[in-house]
């Protein structure tokens, strides 16, 4: 079985990227594991409420097919964060799938993998992108071999369905 594991901050994650995306993948037989800086509930920004069962600090890339940084304001948490960046360039040596959407995808811009790579991100995190070194294309879904990256909530579907596919090859 194929397993996927969701970096979520423990609070104001955008709610359509979180559930859109599992959905997709609970749908496909994919397992999907959430992962925070806390174990128990999280909330998004709209209410929406999931349960991080492991510390990102404790995330073994071998047990995962991907590594998806979920959106929302709260993912401001992890842009500077030590494990969070590790586990990007970790999952990036491995070849493995590697997706962030909305604002997370900052997460992988300060990490180094996005160095010259196409990729998309929510308003907000543009220059940021540019100024580590990523192909910023300002498309809603962007893919660059193992990287997938998309703009915000309005691709949530599609950027399930991208990552999936990735998987699935």
């Amino acid at each position: 079985m194929k397993k996927v594991v969701f970096i979520t901050a423990p609070v104001a994650f955008r709610d359509e990227e979180y559930y859109k995306p599992k959905d997709i993948f609970e749908n496909a037989c994919v397992e999907v594991i959430t992962a925070s800086v806390k174990i128990g509930e999280l909330i998004g920004r709209f209410g929406y409420k999931t349960i991080s069962t492991i510390l990102i600090q404790n995330i073994n890339i071998d047990n995962f097919n991907a590594i998806v940084y979920i959106g929302g304001n709260g993912a401001n948490i992890f842009f500077n964060n030590h494990y969070a960046l590790k586990l990007a360039n970790d999952f990036f040596k491995h070849d493995k799938v590697i997706a962030s959407i909305c604002i997370a995808s900052v997460v992988l811009a300060n990490s180094g993998i996005l160095n010259g790579k196409r990729a998309t991100v929510f308003s907000d995190g543009k220059e940021i992108l540019i100024k580590k070194g990523a192909l910023y294309t300002g498309n809603r879904l962007e893919i660059d071999k193992n990287i997938i990256t998309a703009n915000g909530p309005e691709v949530a579907e599609d950027f399930g369905k991208a990552i999936l596919s990735a998987i699935s090859d």
